[in-house]
C-alpha cells in the first residue's frame, strides 16, 4: 500500500444504545490494533446525545493500556476551552506512560452544542486568548521551562515526557495549515467535514509551502481525514450510508453542518434563535466494496499528495462499523502482498 489507514472515533450512540458507545469504542480500537492500523484518535463533543466522545484523554489512557502498538490520540482536544499549561500536562503524563505511541491533535471548532460550548467557556467569558497563542504555549510547556520573557517564565510541567507525543493541527483552511507548519506540527485537512477537492489542494499547498520554511524537506506531510464505509457489495454499502447534511446559518453568524432537520431544530433551540437559512448537502463518502474504496483512495494519495488517511465512519452500528474496517484493512493487506 502507498499510504498509512488511521481511524477517527467519536464514540457514536446507536440507537437504543446510550451505555455501549464507549464499549464500542474500546472493541474498535482493539480491532484497529490487531488489524495493523497506524492510529486511532478520539474526537471531543459536548452537549450531544449523539455522541458519548466528552473526554478523549480520558479514554486515550485507557486505550493506551488496552492495545499494543497502534498509536492512541486525540482528533482532537478543543483547545480553546482549556488552559494550554492543564493539556500540557495532561499529554506529558500520557507520553511517559506510553512512551512513542501518544498523539495529541488540536480541533479548532467549539465542538458541541450552543449550551455545552457555553457551559466549558463560562468560567473564562472575560478572557478570550487567541488559539494560536495557547498553540504556541502548550508547544513551549510540551519541551520544558517557559522562557524568560514569557508571561508565564519558568512555569514547567512534570513529568516532562522524554519522547514528545506527535502533535498536530487539524482543520479546512490555509490559515490552519500555515498555522500548523509554523509550529513545526503535522497538519490533517477536516476532509471528512469539507472534502471539498480544490479546498484540500489549497491547504495542502498552503502547508508545504510553509513547512519547507519551518522544517525543510524533512517535515512530516499532510494527512486527510476522509468518511468511508466499506461492505461486501456496493449494494450494501448504499443502503448503509446517508449521505445527507444540513447547513444552517444562524443571525449571529454561526453555522454549522448537522445530519438532520431535528439536529438543526435541537441546536436552533439552544442557540435561542431560527436559522436564516438551511441548506441539504451531499456529504462526501468513500464507499462500495472494499476494492472500490482502496481504489478511491489510491486516486486520493495520488492527487493531493498525501501518504495517511484518517478514516471517519458514517454509521453507528457497532458490527457495522468493525466489519467495515476489516474489510478495508484486508483488502489493503491483499494489495500490499
Amino acid at each position: 500500500m502507498s499510504y498509512r489507514l488511521s481511524i477517527l472515533d467519536k464514540s457514536p450512540v446507536a440507537p437504543g444504545a446510550t451505555g455501549e458507545a464507549l464499549e464500542t469504542s474500546l472493541a474498535y480500537a482493539a480491532l484497529a490494533d490487531r488489524l495493523g492500523y497506524h492510529r486511532f484518535w478520539l474526537a471531543e463533543h459536548h452537549g450531544s446525545a449523539l455522541m458519548a466522545s466528552t473526554a478523549p484523554e480520558i479514554l486515550a489512557a485507557h486505550l493506551l493500556a488496552r492495545t499494543r502498538q497502534i498509536r492512541i490520540g486525540t482528533g482532537g482536544v478543543l483547545l480553546q476551552h482549556y488552559s494550554p499549561y492543564k493539556v500540557a500536562e495532561v499529554f506529558g503524563v500520557l507520553s511517559t506512560l506510553a512512551p512513542g505511541r501518544v498523539d495529541l491533535g488540536i480541533g479548532r471548532a467549539p465542538g458541541g452544542l450552543p449550551l455545552g460550548t457555553k457551559a466549558l467557556q463560562a468560567e473564562f467569558a472575560a478572557e478570550r486568548i487567541p488559539l494560536a497563542d495557547k498553540l504556541r504555549d502548550l508547544d513551549l510547556f510540551l519541551k520544558g521551562p517557559a522562557p524568560e520573557g514569557h508571561a508565564l517564565a519558568g512555569a514547567s510541567i512534570n513529568p516532562l515526557p522524554k519522547v514528545l507525543p506527535e502533535r498536530f493541527l487539524l482543520g479546512s483552511s490555509e490559515d490552519s495549515a500555515a498555522t500548523a507548519a509554523g509550529l513545526g506540527w503535522g497538519f490533517v485537512h477536516a476532509g471528512h467535514q469539507n472534502g471539498d477537492p480544490a479546498s484540500i489542494d489549497r491547504s495542502i499547498a498552503a502547508y508545504g509551502d510553509a513547512g519547507l520554511a519551518a522544517f525543510g524537506e524533512a517535515g512530516p506531510r499532510p494527512i486527510l481525514a476522509v468518511v468511508v464505509f466499506a461492505a461486501a457489495t456496493k449494494e450494501e454499502a448504499a443502503a448503509v450510508v446517508d449521505r445527507r447534511s444540513f447547513h444552517a446559518q444562524f443571525p449571529n453568524g454561526t453555522a454549522v453542518n448537522v445530519g438532520s432537520l431535528a439536529a438543526v431544530e435541537e441546536f436552533s433551540r439552544q442557540l435561542g434563535t431560527p436559522p436564516v437559512k438551511v441548506e441539504e448537502r451531499q456529504v462526501q463518502v468513500v464507499s462500495g466494496t472494499p476494492d472500490d474504496v482502496h481504489r478511491t483512495l489510491h486516486q486520493l494519495a495520488r492527487r493531493h499528495g498525501v501518504e495517511e488517511f484518517i478514516l471517519d465512519s458514517p454509521v453507528a452500528d457497532r458490527q457495522t462499523r468493525l466489519r467495515s474496517i476489516e474489510l478495508i484493512a484486508t483488502a489493503g493487506h491483499r494489495a500490499a502482498a
